[in-house]
């Protein structure tokens, strides 16, 4: 039988040091002359099209599509850019490679990506940390507000992509906030927590987490898991 595992992407395979933010907020600053933009939006778990919406809101500017696509096209030059800066603690997260690498040899496995990011901002990251290779298709935040809505369509793109034809109850999704487990919750799927991000082990498994690890260095375990 086969079998679909989706991953996040920021707390969860790497951390870019605060690439993404940062890039967002000058983006931000560019197009509209305000600065700190985001300073009291919460990312953690949320889909960048659901975090420029409710900053555009904040500020009392249009969010309509013209503007969500300038702001998209200038946020990903802005990214390139920050993440070739030296950033304290930018990584892959413990254990990472070697899970990827078991995943992508295991005949009956299909890895793929489920993240809130702009599918051109999850490639740059991925891109830079050497593990966009790993993912050949995937859902994304470009125009989802909410994130319980993409398993379903990171299904429809593995199908049409050649991959297997399987509901969400042979799907696992991989994260590390609450968020992450209650997008899996929402369509019957299990979830693995990782507490590699802004949350740690209790949360979540508080939150409903089917497996929960600290991080991913005993790949046979989180194998097991999923």
């Amino acid at each position: 039988m086969s079998k679909v595992i989706l991953f996040d992407i920021d707390g969860t395979l790497v951390f870019t040091g605060g690439a993404g933010r940062r890039a967002m907020s000058r983006a931000f600053e560019d197009l509209f002359r305000i600065p700190d933009a985001f300073c009291d939006v919460p990312f953690a778990g949320r889909t960048d099209a659901w975090i420029v919406a409710e900053t555009l809101a904040a500020h009392r500017l249009t969010c309509d599509a013209e503007v969500r696509a300038r702001f998209r096209d200038a946020y990903v030059v802005h990214l390139a850019t920050e993440l070739d800066k030296p950033s304290s603690g930018k990584r892959v997260m413990p254990g990472v490679p070697a899970l990827l690498d078991a995943l992508a040899g295991h005949p009956h496995v299909h890895v793929a990506l489920l993240t809130g990011n702009y599918q051109q901002g999850a490639r740059l990251k991925l891109e830079h940390f050497d593990l966009w290779r790993y993912f050949a298709c995937g859902a994304f935040g470009d125009e989802a507000h909410d994130r319980n809505g993409l398993v379903p369509e990171a299904l429809a793109c593995i199908r049409a992509s050649g991959g297997p034809a399987v509901g969400p109850a042979d799907a696992v999704v991989v994260g590390d906030t609450p968020l992450d487990i209650a997008c899996a919750a929402a369509v019957g799927a299990r979830s693995v927590a990782v507490a590699t991000g802004g949350y740690d082990a209790d949360i979540l498994r508080a939150s409903g987490a089917d497996w929960v690890f600290e991080d991913f260095s005993d790949t046979v375990a989180v194998l097991s898991a999923m």
